[in-house]
Protein backbone atom coordinates (compact mmCIF):
# COMPACT_ATOMS: atom_id res chain seq x y z
CA UNK A 1 0.00 0.00 0.00
CA UNK A 2 1.52 3.36 -1.01
CA UNK A 3 1.16 6.69 0.78
CA UNK A 4 -1.69 7.83 -1.48
CA UNK A 5 -3.83 4.89 -0.33
CA UNK A 6 -3.47 5.46 3.42
CA UNK A 7 -6.38 7.00 5.25
CA UNK A 8 -4.32 9.19 7.60
CA UNK A 9 -0.87 10.78 7.41
CA UNK A 10 1.23 11.07 10.54
CA UNK A 11 3.01 14.32 11.37
CA UNK A 12 6.36 12.60 10.87
CA UNK A 13 5.33 11.36 7.43
CA UNK A 14 4.01 14.79 6.50
CA UNK A 15 7.22 16.55 7.49
CA UNK A 16 9.35 14.05 5.58
CA UNK A 17 7.09 14.43 2.54
CA UNK A 18 7.20 18.24 2.60
CA UNK A 19 10.92 18.52 3.24
CA UNK A 20 11.60 16.01 0.46
CA UNK A 21 10.55 18.68 -2.03
CA UNK A 22 13.09 21.12 -0.64
CA UNK A 23 15.79 18.49 -1.03
CA UNK A 24 14.94 18.27 -4.74
CA UNK A 25 15.57 22.03 -5.08
CA UNK A 26 18.88 22.11 -3.20
CA UNK A 27 21.59 23.66 -5.32
CA UNK A 28 19.12 24.93 -7.92
CA UNK A 29 17.68 27.95 -6.12
CA UNK A 30 18.61 29.89 -2.99
CA UNK A 31 17.20 28.53 0.27
CA UNK A 32 15.51 31.88 0.85
CA UNK A 33 13.47 31.30 -2.33
CA UNK A 34 12.19 27.81 -1.46
CA UNK A 35 8.94 29.15 -0.07
CA UNK A 36 8.04 30.85 -3.34
CA UNK A 37 7.98 27.51 -5.16
CA UNK A 38 7.14 24.80 -2.66
CA UNK A 39 4.24 26.47 -0.85
CA UNK A 40 2.26 27.16 -4.06
CA UNK A 41 2.71 23.54 -5.18
CA UNK A 42 1.51 22.21 -1.83
CA UNK A 43 -1.48 24.54 -1.95
CA UNK A 44 -2.39 23.59 -5.52
CA UNK A 45 -2.15 19.90 -4.63
CA UNK A 46 -4.28 20.42 -1.54
CA UNK A 47 -7.13 22.27 -3.23
CA UNK A 48 -7.12 19.75 -6.12
CA UNK A 49 -7.32 16.78 -3.76
CA UNK A 50 -10.00 18.44 -1.64
CA UNK A 51 -11.99 19.24 -4.80
CA UNK A 52 -11.85 15.51 -5.71
CA UNK A 53 -12.89 14.57 -2.18
CA UNK A 54 -15.83 16.97 -2.30
CA UNK A 55 -16.76 15.72 -5.76
CA UNK A 56 -16.81 12.08 -4.59
CA UNK A 57 -19.03 13.01 -1.63
CA UNK A 58 -21.40 14.93 -3.93
CA UNK A 59 -21.59 11.99 -6.33
CA UNK A 60 -22.83 9.81 -3.49
CA UNK A 61 -25.33 12.46 -2.41
CA UNK A 62 -26.64 12.93 -5.98
CA UNK A 63 -26.73 9.24 -6.95
CA UNK A 64 -23.83 9.55 -9.37
CA UNK A 65 -25.04 12.63 -11.22
CA UNK A 66 -21.79 14.25 -12.47
CA UNK A 67 -23.42 17.54 -13.45
CA UNK A 68 -24.90 18.05 -9.98
CA UNK A 69 -21.69 16.95 -8.24
CA UNK A 70 -19.69 19.59 -10.16
CA UNK A 71 -21.92 22.49 -9.06
CA UNK A 72 -19.94 25.31 -7.35
CA UNK A 73 -21.92 25.06 -4.12
CA UNK A 74 -20.43 21.61 -3.55
CA UNK A 75 -16.87 22.94 -3.56
CA UNK A 76 -14.83 25.26 -1.40
CA UNK A 77 -12.89 26.55 -4.39
CA UNK A 78 -13.50 26.57 -8.11
CA UNK A 79 -10.91 24.83 -10.30
CA UNK A 80 -11.34 25.68 -14.01
CA UNK A 81 -11.12 22.96 -16.63
CA UNK A 82 -7.52 22.03 -17.38
CA UNK A 83 -6.14 23.54 -14.16
CA UNK A 84 -6.42 20.57 -11.80
CA UNK A 85 -3.29 18.94 -10.42
CA UNK A 86 -3.89 15.90 -12.65
CA UNK A 87 -3.87 18.16 -15.73
CA UNK A 88 -0.49 19.53 -14.75
CA UNK A 89 0.85 16.06 -13.95
CA UNK A 90 0.19 14.95 -17.52
CA UNK A 91 2.09 17.91 -18.98
CA UNK A 92 5.52 16.89 -20.30
CA UNK A 93 6.85 20.09 -21.88
CA UNK A 94 6.72 23.72 -20.76
CA UNK A 95 5.63 22.53 -17.34
CA UNK A 96 6.37 25.89 -15.74
CA UNK A 97 4.17 27.72 -18.22
CA UNK A 98 1.35 25.27 -17.51
CA UNK A 99 1.76 25.75 -13.78
CA UNK A 100 1.74 29.52 -14.04
CA UNK A 101 -1.31 29.59 -16.31
CA UNK A 102 -3.23 27.18 -14.09
CA UNK A 103 -2.46 29.15 -10.95
CA UNK A 104 -3.54 32.43 -12.51
CA UNK A 105 -6.80 30.90 -13.79
CA UNK A 106 -7.60 29.48 -10.36
CA UNK A 107 -6.98 32.89 -8.77
CA UNK A 108 -9.26 34.52 -11.37
CA UNK A 109 -11.98 31.92 -10.75
CA UNK A 110 -11.91 32.67 -6.99
CA UNK A 111 -11.54 36.47 -6.86
CA UNK A 112 -12.98 36.89 -3.38
CA UNK A 113 -10.63 34.42 -1.73
CA UNK A 114 -7.56 33.48 -3.78
CA UNK A 115 -6.37 36.65 -5.53
CA UNK A 116 -2.57 36.63 -5.48
CA UNK A 117 -2.42 33.51 -3.34
CA UNK A 118 0.11 31.68 -5.55
CA UNK A 119 2.68 34.46 -5.47
CA UNK A 120 4.98 35.50 -8.30
CA UNK A 121 7.60 32.77 -8.64
CA UNK A 122 9.46 32.58 -11.95
CA UNK A 123 7.97 29.28 -13.09
CA UNK A 124 8.90 29.68 -16.77
CA UNK A 125 12.66 30.18 -16.24
CA UNK A 126 13.99 26.86 -17.53
CA UNK A 127 17.57 27.76 -16.69
CA UNK A 128 16.43 27.85 -13.07
CA UNK A 129 13.93 24.98 -13.10
CA UNK A 130 13.91 22.63 -16.05
CA UNK A 131 10.89 20.63 -17.17
CA UNK A 132 12.45 17.52 -15.65
CA UNK A 133 13.00 19.24 -12.30
CA UNK A 134 9.42 20.50 -12.15
CA UNK A 135 8.08 17.12 -13.24
CA UNK A 136 10.13 15.52 -10.49
CA UNK A 137 8.63 17.90 -7.93
CA UNK A 138 5.12 17.19 -9.20
CA UNK A 139 5.67 13.44 -9.04
CA UNK A 140 7.04 13.79 -5.52
CA UNK A 141 3.92 15.62 -4.36
CA UNK A 142 1.69 13.16 -6.23
CA UNK A 143 2.74 10.30 -3.93
CA UNK A 144 0.44 11.48 -1.14
CA UNK A 145 -3.21 12.49 -1.16
CA UNK A 146 -3.71 15.75 0.72
CA UNK A 147 -7.42 15.30 1.36
CA UNK A 148 -9.06 16.56 4.53
CA UNK A 149 -9.84 12.99 5.62
CA UNK A 150 -6.16 12.06 5.26
CA UNK A 151 -4.87 15.32 6.66
CA UNK A 152 -7.21 17.60 8.67
CA UNK A 153 -6.67 21.33 8.42
CA UNK A 154 -4.81 21.76 11.69
CA UNK A 155 -2.39 18.96 10.86
CA UNK A 156 -1.57 20.31 7.40
CA UNK A 157 -1.25 23.77 8.95
CA UNK A 158 1.30 22.34 11.38
CA UNK A 159 3.16 20.91 8.41
CA UNK A 160 3.23 24.34 6.80
CA UNK A 161 4.62 25.78 10.03
CA UNK A 162 7.30 23.08 9.99
CA UNK A 163 8.33 24.15 6.48
CA UNK A 164 8.35 27.83 7.43
CA UNK A 165 10.64 27.07 10.36
CA UNK A 166 12.96 24.90 8.27
CA UNK A 167 13.15 27.51 5.53
CA UNK A 168 14.03 30.06 8.19
CA UNK A 169 16.83 27.77 9.39
CA UNK A 170 18.23 27.41 5.88
CA UNK A 171 17.91 31.04 4.82
CA UNK A 172 19.80 32.49 7.79
CA UNK A 173 19.55 36.18 8.54
CA UNK A 174 16.68 36.79 6.11
CA UNK A 175 14.38 34.63 8.21
CA UNK A 176 13.19 37.49 10.43
CA UNK A 177 11.18 38.80 7.46
CA UNK A 178 8.81 35.86 7.53
CA UNK A 179 9.26 33.91 10.75
CA UNK A 180 8.77 34.90 14.39
CA UNK A 181 9.52 32.43 17.19
CA UNK A 182 6.18 30.69 17.67
CA UNK A 183 6.54 30.18 21.43
CA UNK A 184 6.89 33.93 21.80
CA UNK A 185 3.93 34.52 19.50
CA UNK A 186 1.87 32.15 21.64
CA UNK A 187 2.78 34.12 24.78
CA UNK A 188 1.78 37.40 23.13
CA UNK A 189 -1.59 35.95 22.07
CA UNK A 190 -2.23 34.66 25.61
CA UNK A 191 -1.50 38.09 27.04
CA UNK A 192 -4.03 39.84 24.80
CA UNK A 193 -6.83 37.25 25.28
CA UNK A 194 -8.59 37.56 21.91
CA UNK A 195 -12.32 36.88 22.18
CA UNK A 196 -14.71 35.28 19.66
CA UNK A 197 -15.85 37.76 17.04
CA UNK A 198 -13.07 40.28 17.66
CA UNK A 199 -10.83 41.81 15.01
CA UNK A 200 -7.12 40.95 15.01
CA UNK A 201 -4.49 42.85 13.01
CA UNK A 202 -0.83 42.38 12.18
CA UNK A 203 0.60 45.29 10.14
CA UNK A 204 3.78 43.35 9.23
CA UNK A 205 2.32 39.86 9.15
CA UNK A 206 5.03 37.79 7.48
CA UNK A 207 3.58 34.32 6.95
CA UNK A 208 0.59 35.00 9.21
CA UNK A 209 1.80 33.19 12.33
CA UNK A 210 0.54 35.81 14.78
CA UNK A 211 -2.94 35.84 13.24
CA UNK A 212 -3.11 32.05 13.30
CA UNK A 213 -1.90 31.99 16.90
CA UNK A 214 -4.89 34.07 18.00
CA UNK A 215 -7.27 31.60 16.39
CA UNK A 216 -5.33 28.72 17.96
CA UNK A 217 -5.61 30.35 21.40
CA UNK A 218 -9.39 30.45 21.15
CA UNK A 219 -9.55 26.90 19.84
CA UNK A 220 -7.38 25.68 22.73
CA UNK A 221 -9.94 27.16 25.13
CA UNK A 222 -12.79 25.42 23.34
CA UNK A 223 -14.13 28.74 22.06
CA UNK A 224 -15.40 29.57 18.58
CA UNK A 225 -12.37 30.72 16.58
CA UNK A 226 -13.76 30.92 13.06
CA UNK A 227 -15.57 34.17 13.82
CA UNK A 228 -12.32 36.05 14.41
CA UNK A 229 -11.80 38.73 11.80
CA UNK A 230 -8.14 38.54 10.84
CA UNK A 231 -6.26 41.26 8.95
CA UNK A 232 -2.63 41.35 7.91
CA UNK A 233 -0.39 43.38 5.63
CA UNK A 234 2.99 42.28 4.26
CA UNK A 235 5.33 44.21 1.98
CA UNK A 236 6.99 41.13 0.43
CA UNK A 237 4.66 39.76 -2.25
CA UNK A 238 5.81 36.14 -1.98
CA UNK A 239 5.57 36.17 1.81
CA UNK A 240 2.09 37.74 1.64
CA UNK A 241 1.03 34.91 -0.66
CA UNK A 242 2.41 32.35 1.81
CA UNK A 243 0.41 34.05 4.59
CA UNK A 244 -2.80 33.66 2.58
CA UNK A 245 -2.07 30.00 1.95
CA UNK A 246 -1.13 29.49 5.60
CA UNK A 247 -4.46 30.87 6.80
CA UNK A 248 -6.41 28.66 4.39
CA UNK A 249 -4.45 25.55 5.33
CA UNK A 250 -5.21 26.21 8.99
CA UNK A 251 -8.90 26.26 8.11
CA UNK A 252 -9.23 30.04 8.29
CA UNK A 253 -11.12 31.30 5.25
CA UNK A 254 -12.19 34.70 6.60
CA UNK A 255 -8.71 36.21 6.81
CA UNK A 256 -7.63 39.26 4.83
CA UNK A 257 -3.98 39.57 3.84
CA UNK A 258 -2.94 42.59 1.78
CA UNK A 259 0.32 43.15 -0.04
CA UNK A 260 1.99 46.52 0.47
CA UNK A 261 4.05 48.79 2.69
CA UNK A 262 2.12 49.57 5.87
CA UNK A 263 3.90 52.88 6.49
CA UNK A 264 3.39 54.34 3.02
CA UNK A 265 0.11 52.66 2.05
CA UNK A 266 -1.86 51.15 4.94
CA UNK A 267 -4.29 48.72 3.37
CA UNK A 268 -7.17 48.74 5.86
CA UNK A 269 -9.21 51.93 5.98
CA UNK A 270 -12.74 52.73 7.08
CA UNK A 271 -15.50 54.28 4.97
CA UNK A 272 -14.04 57.73 5.64
CA UNK A 273 -10.55 56.76 4.46
CA UNK A 274 -9.22 56.83 8.00
CA UNK A 275 -7.23 54.03 9.55
CA UNK A 276 -9.42 51.09 10.50
CA UNK A 277 -9.11 50.28 14.18
CA UNK A 278 -8.90 46.81 15.74
CA UNK A 279 -9.52 45.01 19.01
CA UNK A 280 -6.18 43.20 19.01
CA UNK A 281 -2.88 44.02 17.31
CA UNK A 282 0.15 41.73 17.36
CA UNK A 283 3.29 42.70 15.48
CA UNK A 284 6.97 42.05 14.95
CA UNK A 285 7.90 45.07 12.79
CA UNK A 286 11.19 45.05 10.85
CA UNK A 287 13.55 46.63 13.32
CA UNK A 288 15.51 49.83 12.81
CA UNK A 289 15.04 50.05 9.04
CA UNK A 290 16.68 53.02 7.37
CA UNK A 291 15.00 52.98 3.95
CA UNK A 292 11.61 54.50 4.70
CA UNK A 293 9.80 57.66 3.63
CA UNK A 294 10.35 59.95 6.61
CA UNK A 295 9.26 63.04 4.69
CA UNK A 296 5.85 61.54 3.96
CA UNK A 297 5.47 60.49 7.59
CA UNK A 298 6.21 64.04 8.71
CA UNK A 299 2.98 65.12 7.00
CA UNK A 300 1.14 61.82 7.48
CA UNK A 301 -2.46 62.14 6.38
CA UNK A 302 -3.51 59.44 8.83
CA UNK A 303 -2.16 61.35 11.84
CA UNK A 304 0.30 58.62 12.81
CA UNK A 305 2.95 61.10 13.95
CA UNK A 306 1.17 62.10 17.16
CA UNK A 307 4.27 61.37 19.26
CA UNK A 308 6.67 62.90 16.74
CA UNK A 309 8.72 61.92 13.70
CA UNK A 310 11.31 59.16 14.18
CA UNK A 311 14.90 59.58 12.96
CA UNK A 312 15.63 58.48 9.40
CA UNK A 313 17.91 55.70 10.58
CA UNK A 314 15.27 54.00 12.73
CA UNK A 315 11.64 53.55 11.74
CA UNK A 316 10.68 51.64 14.90
CA UNK A 317 8.57 54.45 16.33
CA UNK A 318 6.82 54.91 12.99
CA UNK A 319 5.48 51.36 13.28
CA UNK A 320 4.88 51.96 16.97
CA UNK A 321 2.65 54.96 16.26
CA UNK A 322 0.87 53.20 13.40
CA UNK A 323 -0.08 50.43 15.82
CA UNK A 324 -1.20 52.88 18.51
CA UNK A 325 -3.38 54.67 15.94
CA UNK A 326 -4.87 51.31 14.89
CA UNK A 327 -6.27 50.46 18.33
CA UNK A 328 -9.96 50.69 19.05
CA UNK A 329 -10.27 53.48 21.63
CA UNK A 330 -12.70 51.55 23.81
CA UNK A 331 -10.99 48.16 23.99
CA UNK A 332 -7.93 47.93 21.76
CA UNK A 333 -4.73 46.27 22.96
CA UNK A 334 -1.43 45.46 21.30
CA UNK A 335 1.70 43.40 21.91
CA UNK A 336 4.70 44.44 19.84
CA UNK A 337 8.07 42.75 19.57
CA UNK A 338 11.00 45.19 19.44
CA UNK A 339 14.73 45.25 20.09
CA UNK A 340 15.67 46.68 23.51
CA UNK A 341 16.94 49.93 21.98
CA UNK A 342 13.44 51.41 21.72
CA UNK A 343 13.42 51.62 25.51
CA UNK A 344 16.37 53.98 25.94
CA UNK A 345 17.93 55.31 22.71
CA UNK A 346 18.55 59.02 23.15
CA UNK A 347 17.54 59.93 19.58
CA UNK A 348 14.00 58.73 20.35
CA UNK A 349 13.73 60.34 23.79
CA UNK A 350 10.99 62.82 22.83
CA UNK A 351 8.96 60.09 21.14
CA UNK A 352 9.31 57.87 24.19
CA UNK A 353 8.18 60.67 26.51
CA UNK A 354 5.05 61.17 24.44
CA UNK A 355 4.44 57.42 24.42
CA UNK A 356 4.51 57.36 28.22
CA UNK A 357 2.31 60.45 28.50
CA UNK A 358 -0.25 58.92 26.10
CA UNK A 359 -1.36 56.56 28.87
CA UNK A 360 -1.36 53.61 26.46
CA UNK A 361 1.78 51.94 27.79
CA UNK A 362 0.70 49.04 29.99
CA UNK A 363 3.78 46.81 30.22
CA UNK A 364 7.37 46.33 29.09
CA UNK A 365 8.64 42.75 29.10
CA UNK A 366 12.33 42.05 28.56
CA UNK A 367 13.05 38.58 27.19
CA UNK A 368 16.17 36.49 26.82
CA UNK A 369 18.60 36.31 23.92
CA UNK A 370 17.93 34.41 20.71
CA UNK A 371 14.18 34.87 20.40
CA UNK A 372 14.71 37.08 17.36
CA UNK A 373 15.14 34.33 14.80
CA UNK A 374 18.78 33.52 13.96
CA UNK A 375 19.97 36.49 15.99
CA UNK A 376 21.50 36.68 19.49
CA UNK A 377 19.69 39.98 20.09
CA UNK A 378 17.48 40.23 23.16
CA UNK A 379 13.82 40.93 22.53
CA UNK A 380 11.33 43.12 24.35
CA UNK A 381 7.55 42.94 24.16
CA UNK A 382 5.77 46.27 24.63
CA UNK A 383 2.09 46.06 25.54
CA UNK A 384 -0.32 48.90 24.77
CA UNK A 385 -3.90 49.06 26.00
CA UNK A 386 -6.59 51.65 25.39
CA UNK A 387 -9.07 52.51 28.13
CA UNK A 388 -6.96 50.97 30.88
CA UNK A 389 -8.30 50.33 34.42
CA UNK A 390 -8.27 53.55 36.46
CA UNK A 391 -5.90 52.16 39.07
CA UNK A 392 -3.28 51.39 36.40
CA UNK A 393 -3.43 54.45 34.16
CA UNK A 394 -0.58 56.23 35.92
CA UNK A 395 1.65 53.16 36.16
CA UNK A 396 3.69 50.86 33.92
CA UNK A 397 4.61 47.25 34.62
CA UNK A 398 8.17 46.12 33.91
CA UNK A 399 9.02 42.41 33.72
CA UNK A 400 12.61 41.29 33.39
CA UNK A 401 12.44 37.72 32.11
CA UNK A 402 15.87 37.50 30.50
CA UNK A 403 16.55 34.22 32.31
CA UNK A 404 13.23 32.65 31.35
CA UNK A 405 14.38 31.16 28.06
CA UNK A 406 15.34 27.66 26.98
CA UNK A 407 17.79 26.61 24.29
CA UNK A 408 17.73 23.38 22.34
CA UNK A 409 19.58 22.45 19.15
CA UNK A 410 20.92 26.00 18.82
CA UNK A 411 17.41 27.52 18.97
CA UNK A 412 15.96 29.59 21.81
CA UNK A 413 12.33 29.24 22.86
CA UNK A 414 9.92 29.83 25.74
CA UNK A 415 8.81 26.65 27.46
CA UNK A 416 5.25 26.32 28.79
CA UNK A 417 6.61 26.99 32.29
CA UNK A 418 8.39 30.13 31.08
CA UNK A 419 5.25 31.41 29.39
CA UNK A 420 3.18 30.71 32.49
CA UNK A 421 5.66 32.58 34.72
CA UNK A 422 5.70 35.64 32.48
CA UNK A 423 1.93 35.57 32.02
CA UNK A 424 1.45 35.25 35.79
CA UNK A 425 3.60 38.31 36.45
CA UNK A 426 1.75 40.24 33.74
CA UNK A 427 -1.66 39.42 35.21
CA UNK A 428 -0.53 40.14 38.78
CA UNK A 429 0.65 43.65 37.82
CA UNK A 430 2.65 43.97 41.03
CA UNK A 431 6.23 44.13 42.28
CA UNK A 432 7.97 40.78 42.39
CA UNK A 433 11.62 40.90 43.48
CA UNK A 434 13.93 39.83 40.71
CA UNK A 435 11.12 39.57 38.14
CA UNK A 436 8.70 42.51 38.04
CA UNK A 437 8.35 46.10 39.13
CA UNK A 438 5.56 48.67 38.80
CA UNK A 439 6.66 52.27 38.22
CA UNK A 440 4.57 55.41 38.37
CA UNK A 441 4.66 57.90 35.52
CA UNK A 442 6.38 60.27 37.92
CA UNK A 443 9.17 57.78 38.52
CA UNK A 444 9.58 57.29 34.79
CA UNK A 445 9.67 61.06 34.27
CA UNK A 446 12.38 61.23 36.93
CA UNK A 447 14.42 58.89 34.78
CA UNK A 448 14.03 61.20 31.76
CA UNK A 449 11.42 58.79 30.38
CA UNK A 450 13.94 56.01 29.88
CA UNK A 451 12.23 52.62 29.96
CA UNK A 452 15.41 50.62 30.47
CA UNK A 453 14.52 47.61 32.61
CA UNK A 454 17.41 47.88 35.12
CA UNK A 455 15.95 51.18 36.32
CA UNK A 456 12.74 49.53 37.51
CA UNK A 457 13.43 45.86 38.26
CA UNK A 458 16.45 43.81 39.19
CA UNK A 459 18.10 42.02 36.28
CA UNK A 460 17.74 38.26 36.58
CA UNK A 461 21.14 36.82 35.87
CA UNK A 462 21.19 34.45 32.91
CA UNK A 463 22.44 30.94 33.60
CA UNK A 464 24.26 31.10 30.25
CA UNK A 465 26.46 33.96 31.46
CA UNK A 466 29.23 33.63 34.01
CA UNK A 467 28.41 35.48 37.29
CA UNK A 468 31.05 38.13 36.81
CA UNK A 469 29.96 38.67 33.19
CA UNK A 470 26.31 39.01 34.23
CA UNK A 471 27.25 41.62 36.84
CA UNK A 472 29.17 43.62 34.25
CA UNK A 473 26.30 43.51 31.74
CA UNK A 474 23.80 44.61 34.39
CA UNK A 475 26.02 47.45 35.57
CA UNK A 476 26.70 48.56 32.00
CA UNK A 477 22.99 48.73 31.12
CA UNK A 478 22.14 50.73 34.22
CA UNK A 479 25.10 53.08 33.70
CA UNK A 480 24.16 53.60 30.04
CA UNK A 481 20.61 54.51 31.01
CA UNK A 482 21.76 56.94 33.69
CA UNK A 483 24.22 58.48 31.24
CA UNK A 484 21.40 59.04 28.77
CA UNK A 485 19.37 60.74 31.51
CA UNK A 486 22.27 63.05 32.41
CA UNK A 487 22.84 64.01 28.78
CA UNK A 488 19.12 64.70 28.35
CA UNK A 489 19.01 66.91 31.45
CA UNK A 490 22.10 68.81 30.27
CA UNK A 491 20.57 69.42 26.84
CA UNK A 492 17.34 70.69 28.42
CA UNK A 493 19.33 73.02 30.70
CA UNK A 494 21.28 74.43 27.75
CA UNK A 495 18.08 74.96 25.79
CA UNK A 496 16.58 76.94 28.68
CA UNK A 497 19.68 79.13 28.95
CA UNK A 498 19.68 79.84 25.21
CA UNK A 499 16.01 80.78 25.26
CA UNK A 500 16.50 83.28 28.12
Amino acid sequence: MNAAERTRITQEELESYLWGAAVLLRGLIDAGDYKGYIFPLVFLKRISDVWDEEHDAALVAYDGDEALAALPENHRFSIPDGCHWDDIRTTATNVGAKLRASMRQIEAANPDTLTGVFGDADWTNKSLLSDSTLSGLIEHFSTTALTISALPEDELGNGYEFLIRRFADDSGHTAQEFYTNRTLVHLMARMLTPAPGESVYDPTCGTGGMLISCAAELRAQGLEHRGLRLYGQERNFTTAAVAKMNLFLHGIESGHVAHGDTLTSPAFLDEHDRLRTFDVVLANPPYSIKAWDRDAFTADKFGRNMWGVPPQGRADYAFFQHIAASLKPEAGRAAILFPHGVLFRQEEAALRENLVKSGLLEAVIGLGAGLFYNSPMEAVVVVLRANRPKDQRDRVLFINAVDLVARERAQSFLSKAHQDSILGAYKAYADQPGLAGVATLGQIAGNSYSLALPLYVDVVQSTDIAPETGDVVTAWRAAASKSDQSVGKLINLLRKEVSQ
